[in-house]
């Protein structure tokens, strides 16, 4: 799946702003950024539903919007929000959906049998689906978006409303597809979920300002991180926050965290000024993570613009 170039405006606003992505086959492709930075419009013009102001779009071979009609039985779209039918039974959701996607009978039969032992509703396929659990409705929903076996699964903030051991089942069924040679596309604002992706995209304000496997984000902020162990914290902070070329400084139990802009010897700098402020502290180089990369990506960007 490629986009070269793509926009979309709503009137004056630039929802997304000149995007190109590539997305690997078989790959679970996370789409990481705050709510309102241009993920679901990305999303929905990557599966045909938005038509694009500019740029080009190729998905499954297809040109898209052009051949959207031909694409949307090859692939799966799940949102955040549970969308099958609460009145129905877990088995009756997924019929339904193989008759949507015109499965012979004797296919959707056994297709509905294998994702009712896959997804783990033998106990409970008989019961209706507004009575299931947030992290079920999930499961079930996840189910119902490969009853077809799409080549490729779109997933817009699917375990926003789910608990972490619900989350972390979940995950797992999208690299159990992905092995099996689905490609994904996940948006996502979970630091922990993106880290797990195969490759991250980051969006601030509709526009693409990282790309890249985790760790190569990450390391591409090598010496940029540093940990303080101070004796009075709160103190250190309010002293860091205050330092030019500092991006960041959160504090994480007794430690804080500080990142720095590209070009600045983080270690130094931060030991200079806390010594200035008459504070004791360690001050120890750590690996950046992918908070990190966020911050990097979408302050630095900002501070960018303020100076230009």
């Amino acid at each position: 799946m490629q986009a070269r170039g793509l926009v979309k405006r709503f009137g004056a606003l630039t929802a997304v702003d000149h995007v190109d992505l590539t997305v690997p086959h078989a790959h679970v492709y996370g789409f990481l950024g705050p709510n309102g930075s241009g993920k679901s419009t990305t999303i929905r013009m990557l599966c045909g539903l938005l038509t694009p102001s500019e740029g080009e779009i190729e998905v499954l071979g297809l040109r898209i919007p052009e051949q959207a009609d031909a694409l949307r039985l090859r692939i799966g779209y799940m949102t955040q929000k549970f969308s099958l039918f609460e009145d129905l039974t877990v088995r009756e959701n997924l019929e339904f959906l193989a008759a949507v996607y015109g499965l012979p009978r004797s296919r959707a039969r056994a297709r509905v049998d294998r994702l009712i032992e896959l997804y783990h509703f033998g106990d409970r396929q008989r019961q209706l689906a507004g009575t299931l659990s947030g992290g079920q409705k999930q499961r079930l929903a996840l189910a119902g978006a490969v009853i077809h076996e799409p080549e490729l699964l779109f997933l817009d903030e699917p375990t926003s409303a789910v608990d972490p051991e619900s989350r972390r089942d979940f995950w797992e069924k999208l690299f159990e597809l992905a092995d099996a040679g689905t490609t994904l596309l996940v948006s996502t604002h979970y630091m922990d979920e993106a880290e797990r992706c195969h490759r991250i995209a980051i969006l601030d304000r509709g526009a693409l300002v990282a790309d890249g496997t985790p760790g190569e984000l990450a390391q591409a902020l090598h010496g940029r991180a540093v940990e303080v162990r101070a004796a009075k914290p709160r103190r250190a902070q309010r002293a860091l926050a205050r330092l030019p070329g500092v991006l960041s400084v959160a504090q994480i139990g007794n430690t804080l965290r500080v990142l720095s802009a590209p070009g600045e010897d983080s270690a130094e700098a931060v030991s200079t000024a806390l010594r200035e402020a008459a504070l004791e502290a360690d001050v120890l180089p750590v690996e950046a993570n992918l908070e990190d990369v966020f911050v990097a990506a979408t302050r630095g960007r900002a501070e960018e613009g303020a100076a230009a």
